[in-house]
């Protein structure tokens, strides 16, 4: 689709205006800065991670994108440091997604920990104080995406993601996830002999999120609390009334805290368990449409099982790239958003590209489901025959 010729143009302005502020500043207390709410009428744009796709996860490059490009929450994966501060990254190490091999002084810092049964050796997370993580600059996770900003960024704390949100033009709400509390409550201790989760809740508290699902303080202030983990759900559900969404993994995969298969997790009877402490479920794709030999089989009963139980559903991750689109789909990621929102029916979705969701839902939105694809065709072939008259 030739119009995304456009978006390296569009891509520099944002990082020449992040490139030189490595942490950003804690969110104003202007008073009702925000004009436009929170829209809650069409499927949430979750961005993963920030604008991943384009830019290294989870900096402030990255969320800043995703809201330019209208997503509607922007998500994260908190972890805490060695001294206690939580921290946005997704991985238990260093290794994949910063350049920490690269700092000699660090080299003696690798160890191996069992993490759910699993022996991994690496540079862990929770052995570097903050003061050290911001000495650490993170790169793409994938390499066949662009390359250019690695080395540009530093890791950011919960409280300064929490600041890109508050701090925007507009009502973004946010999506953190409480990642590996068990290994993380192992390895990392408070003087005041508090858990990760009730650190996590206190953030949130600090900054003024509070409020049930659609509540008047909620939508002021949207978050969605996620977590692998269905022991954190409910303990945090006696500490906040903030809605709280239960990920859902490979069903042949285990919880780290209780040790249940993901089968048996979203089976009828704990789904009706779990609705009391959750608004929602975030199922890997695979578990709401199978595939084989990257075709798609006929969708499980998931989504109406859950849509049964009055919970929402939001399914990660979706990509633009060939590698991660079924062959149904026609290498196109439009195709593959219209099929999940208009015929699997989600609640919202984490993507890597926010702006391509965005523009899915904005050309889409008077043109009914069954015009939603014929319409993004005209267009990309109207903007490609634009183009090849500007060459020639």
């Amino acid at each position: 689709m030739t119009w995304l010729g456009f978006v390296p143009f569009i891509v520099l302005l944002v990082v020449g205006k992040c490139a030189g502020r490595p942490i950003h500043p804690l969110p104003s207390k202007v008073a009702d800065r925000h004009v436009e709410p929170l829209q809650t009428i069409r499927p949430y744009n979750i961005a993963h991670r920030g604008s991943n796709g384009e830019l290294p996860e989870e900096t402030v490059a990255a969320y800043n994108r995703a809201i330019e490009e209208g997503a509607d929450f922007i998500e994260s994966d908190i972890l805490a440091s060695k001294d206690g501060v939580l921290i946005c990254f997704h991985d238990l190490t260093l290794d994949n997604t910063t350049d920490v091999a690269d700092h000699k002084k660090f080299a003696n810092r690798q160890r191996s920990y069992e993490v759910q049964g699993v022996n991994i050796t690496g540079w862990f997370v929770v052995d570097f104080t903050l003061e050290e993580l911001k000495q650490l600059r993170v790169k793409q996770r994938y390499g066949f995406r662009d390359q250019q900003y690695n080395g540009k960024f530093s890791l950011i704390t919960f409280d300064e993601f929490i600041s890109i949100a508050l701090d925007a033009k507009r009502v973004v709400g946010i999506y953190p996830e409480i990642k590996n509390p068990v290994f993380i409550n192992q390895h990392v201790k408070w003087s005041d002999g508090k858990g990760f989760e009730d650190k996590f809740v206190e953030t949130l508290k600090k900054y003024g999120y509070k409020g049930s699902y659609m509540s008047k303080e909620w939508l002021k202030q949207p978050v969605f609390i996620q977590s692998f983990a269905p022991t954190s759900l409910t303990y945090i559900s006696n500490l906040t009334d903030l809605p709280k969404i239960l990920l859902i993994a490979d069903p042949t995969t285990r919880t780290e805290d209780t040790n249940q298969s993901f089968l048996e997790i979203t089976s009828d009877s704990y789904l009706d368990f779990m609705k009391k402490y959750v608004v929602g479920i975030g199922p890997w794709k695979e578990t709401i449409v199978p595939s084989t030999d990257n075709h798609l089989n006929q969708a499980t009963d998931l989504v109406a099982k859950a849509h049964a139980h009055g919970l929402q559903v939001h399914p990660y991750t979706f990509r633009n790239e060939n590698l991660f689109l079924h062959f149904n789909f026609n290498q196109d990621p439009y195709e593959e958003c219209d099929y999940w929102i208009n015929k699997i029916k989600a609640d919202g979705i984490f993507t890597d590209f926010a702006g391509s969701f965005h523009n899915f839902q904005e050309w889409t939105a008077h043109h009914g489901e069954s015009g939603a694809s014929k319409l993004l065709h005209k267009i990309a072939k109207l903007i490609s025959s634009y183009k090849d008259n500007e060459e020639h």
